[in-house]
């Protein structure tokens, strides 16, 4: 989304070549629908960098400043023409572009986003909107304090003021990742009951991850087991939340072990 809406600014004030990978073969540094936008004096998202990026964009220059035509499409061999270990085979797809085309390119370049529900306004939840905002995640940000926002977030993230805070689980679109964070161990627990619930309904939250320690779980555990929940329920809850090996306690390391997890989940 930071490169798209990059894109958007910057047509607005200078004409472009969009450079896209249409079709690959083999080993390649980057798939198919990956682009980058050349600017006379300013480059946004990538194609994989290498000789490849390299001898685009230099292309792209060209064709702005009238010494080169652009090919519609190019196919390069990376090994045999640039000597990029990769060895596989990509095609690329070049025109240009201007503020009349910002709409269109909003619709095809825009990124298929999965759903986060991240529950908590706190130093760990505001670190993972700044690691998530630029990875491909719509976030839904909701706290039961309304004023715990800042005023300003990035375009992929939504904040929803709930108070209860865990009326907002009903709404949560199907296939959302849930995040668990919240200031109170209490909201914690009604939050994760209630997914819990749904999850016994209609299955539809592949991730609820809860922040905390071994004692923490084991409390919750005792307390949803007085609410009627089991092994079965407890079986579909990650916590401590994070990939295995990343120890420390700073907010900004837990956002990115987080945001590493649910990389893979979305996998």
């Amino acid at each position: 989304m930071k490169y798209l809406t990059e894109l958007i600014n910057f047509l607005a004030q200078d004409n472009a070549v969009l450079v896209k990978v249409v079709q690959t073969q083999g080993s390649v540094p980057r798939d198919s629908g990956s682009w980058m936008a050349v600017f006379r004096h300013t480059l946004v998202g990538t194609i994989g960098g290498g000789h490849l990026e390299f001898q685009a964009v230099a292309l792209a220059q060209d064709a702005l400043a009238g010494r080169a035509v652009l090919p519609s499409l190019q196919t390069v061999p990376l090994g045999p023409t640039l000597g990029q270990c990769c060895g596989g085979v990509v095609q690329l797809a070049y025109r240009l572009v201007s503020s009349a085309d910002s709409e269109a390119l909003r619709n095809e370049l825009r990124p298929a986003l999965q759903p986060v529900a991240l529950f908590g306004g706190g130093h760990v939840g505001r670190a993972l909107v700044n690691v998530l905002s630029d990875l491909p995640f719509a976030l839904r940000w909701i706290d039961s304090r309304d004023e715990i926002f800042p005023v300003q977030v990035p375009p992929n993230v939504v904040t929803e003021h709930s108070d209860p805070v865990h009326a907002a689980v009903a709404n949560l679109s199907p296939g959302t990742h849930v995040l668990i964070m919240s200031f109170s161990h209490a909201e914690d627990l009604d939050i994760l009951a209630a997914c819990l619930t749904r999850m016994r309904l209609s299955a539809d939250l592949p991730y609820v991850g809860l922040i905390g320690s071994d004692s923490k779980w084991a409390r919750f555990r005792h307390r949803l087991e007085e609410r009627g929940f089991g092994a079965e329920d407890f079986a579909r809850v990650t916590t401590p939340i994070g990939i295995a090996g990343v120890e420390s306690k700073l907010p900004e390391v837990i956002a990115v072990s987080v945001a590493a997890q649910l990389l893979q989940m979305s996998q």
